[in-house]
């Protein structure tokens, strides 16, 4: 990936929104809403014991702990829908949605970083105020982490874009709602190309 004001994908490498790149990320964002929906189960009583090959108890002391019961709704609930959210933001457009509709990405992006960073913070709860772990935490974070990975271009694609509409002082409302002109050396040709950083 590069990264700056210049990343403009090649024709090699497709379109960073292209559903071969899309996929992989709404399919890991549905496991992660499965798991996060089944440890809310866990908490809301619904089930008797979480299961947890690695840990033992591990997992019902953190499910069980202050942290998680911070909120009026168990924070595993919350996971589930922002699992459930980053699946349906990641599924809406076509493979040109980093241009023609950047506002989604910018919605798919911060649900990404936002679900990536609550991850960074459990799996540091988990190390350091308990002392003890939870596989299924562990693996939706890992899911997070991963998704964040794989989202980095089509983020970084459409950050790009809009960084160049707002130099050519184009209208950035526009260019979120996928309407900013064309720059005044004609369209982009479909053959898109990496500039010189």
């Amino acid at each position: 990936m590069t990264t700056g004001a210049s990343f403009v994908p090649s024709s090699a490498s497709g379109s960073p929104s292209a559903w071969a790149k899309r996929l992989p990320v709404l399919a890991l964002a549905l496991v992660g809403c499965g798991i996060a929906t089944y440890l809310a189960a866990y908490q809301w009583g619904l089930l008797a014991s979480v299961w947890d090959p690695l840990f033992g108890r591990g997992s019902a002391r953190i499910l069980d702990s202050w942290l998680s019961r911070r909120l009026p709704v168990p924070d595993a609930a919350l996971g589930a829908l922002a699992y459930l959210a980053e699946a349906l933001s990641g599924a809406i457009g076509d493979a040109r949605r980093w241009r023609s509709r950047p506002w989604i990405v910018i919605v798919f992006g911060l649900l990404v970083a936002g679900l990536a960073l609550a991850s960074v913070f459990l799996v540091l709860a988990q190390a350091f105020l308990f002392q003890t772990g939870c596989t299924l935490c562990l693996l939706s974070a890992a899911i997070s982490f991963t998704n964040a990975w794989l989202a980095r271009d089509e983020i970084a694609a459409t950050l790009s874009h809009l960084g160049r509409v707002r130099a050519r002082r184009g209208a950035l409302w526009q260019a979120l709602r996928g309407r900013a002109p064309e720059p005044a050396g004609g369209a982009q040709s479909s053959n898109h190309r990496r500039e010189p950083v």
